[in-house]
């Protein structure tokens, strides 16, 4: 079977799996398939990858971001990280640019969000976790309460339930913060509301299951199949695991790119062919399905540490350290150690805790004791501020962390 990932759409599927107007897509002289802009991916892996995006899939995305979140024409939007600002326009919203170095969100002045926000109405808002982390530690020390927000965005990587706790201390009525879970090559994929996770996921998160990102959206569909490193050039059903199986994530659905530009290699890895001229995008990301159809992300495949007795997954290690009231977060790593991989926890503490570096020591060992999953990790190490992304300030290069240990 032949396919050409460059090739046109597949309507059939497209009325399959959901209802997009193509006519009201045809605003001008372009085709469907034309090349719309090239969006780079953040690097947190390896070399940023420059993911082709056609009209179609803007199209598709923008219904998509439309439909999930009820976002109607007249609202205010408050895109703090910019390239989110061009979705405005097309979704009938006004954008407010914030006062900020855009490549360092974790380093806002809040004072600054908050002026923005109240000064101008603001109705929407996106921001990275170490964003929402910093305006939420202030607004809940001022007491400071923003009835106009109706909803907000976070992504880039997972957002602690604590720091939803924090923030959604200044929302009012029913609004919530959404983490939507997604990449540069597939976004929106899933969502979910703060209000599900602190009554419920968060508790399981913290046990060690890794972080919930609800269920898939309409319009797509989404697989969990085996951990493969190696190119997987046709799709087979025997590929998909049972649900409460780690596995990676792949996707199929109109928002999702097609290649990678002039990197035909990274394209055959990252693509699965599948029948009548389809593919699913492998995410790069692990997970599971629950009983629920929710999805829950488990971390990046290439930062799984194998060891010779045991795999250990990033989010679900981490998860059950960054509850503890000293630790700010954590980044699981392996080292290479006499021809051996050592799984080690890296710590950041929060920044206005005194606590006895040797008790945490005690303390994170018998965490670690407590959870067969974490089970086998006994080395700490305290880093005084992780490497992180220049994107969203809130990926961590887990490869620089290991190097430094």
């Amino acid at each position: 079977m032949e396919i050409n990932f460059r090739g046109g759409v597949d309507l059939e599927y497209i009325k399959k799996i959901g209802k997009i107007d193509l006519e009201k897509y045809k605003l001008s002289d372009v085709e469907p398939e034309d090349i719309a802009a090239i969006l780079f991916t953040s690097g947190s892996t390896g070399i940023p990858k420059g993911v082709v995006y056609s009209y179609f899939n803007f199209y598709a995305q923008l219904e998509q971001i439309r439909n999930t979140y009820d976002i109607k024409e007249g609202e205010i939007d408050l895109p703090t990280f910019p390239p989110f600002a061009l979705f405005d326009p097309a979704l009938g919203m006004t954008a407010i640019i914030p006062d900020m170095d855009p490549t360092k969100p974790a380093n806002v002045n809040p004072k600054k969000i908050v002026e923005a926000i109240e000064n101008f109405g603001v109705t929407n808002m996106f921001g990275s976790p170490a964003l929402i982390n910093k305006v939420g530690r202030y607004v809940k020390e001022n007491n400071i309460k923003f009835p106009t927000l109706k909803r907000v965005l976070s992504a880039g990587a997972p957002v602690q339930p604590k720091i939803l706790e924090t923030f959604s201390y200044c929302l009012e009525n029913d609004s919530q913060i959404y983490t939507p879970y997604g990449a540069t090559e597939a976004l929106p994929i899933s969502s979910i509301g703060s209000k599900e996770i602190l009554n419920e996921t968060q508790f399981l998160t913290y046990k060690g299951k890794g972080t919930c990102v609800g269920k898939p959206l309409e319009n797509i569909e989404v697989k969990i199949i085996k951990i493969l490193d190696d190119v997987i050039e046709y799709w087979t059903d025997d590929l998909v695991l049972d649900n409460f199986e780690i596995g990676e994530i792949v996707v199929k659905g109109p928002m999702v790119t097609k290649y990678y530009y002039n990197k035909e290699e990274l394209t055959k890895l990252a693509k699965i062919k599948d029948k009548n001229n389809t593919f699913w995008h492998r995410m790069g990301d692990l997970g599971y399905f629950d009983d629920k159809n929710r999805i829950w992300f488990c971390g990046r495949k290439s930062h799984r540490v194998v060891t010779r007795d045991k795999v250990y997954f990033t989010i679900p290690c981490e998860s059950v350290f960054n509850n503890h009231k000293a630790i700010y977060r954590t980044a699981l790593v392996g080292v290479k150690k006499n021809n051996d991989i050592i799984p080690v926890i890296c710590v950041e503490l929060e920044k206005n805790i005194e606590y006895d570096k040797n008790l945490l020591l005690k303390e994170v060992q018998e965490i670690a004791n407590s959870f067969e999953h974490t089970k086998g990790i006994n080395n700490f190490l305290f880093h005084d501020s992780f490497p992180v992304d220049i994107r969203h300030n809130s990926k961590i290069f887990r490869e620089k962390l290991s190097y430094l240990g």
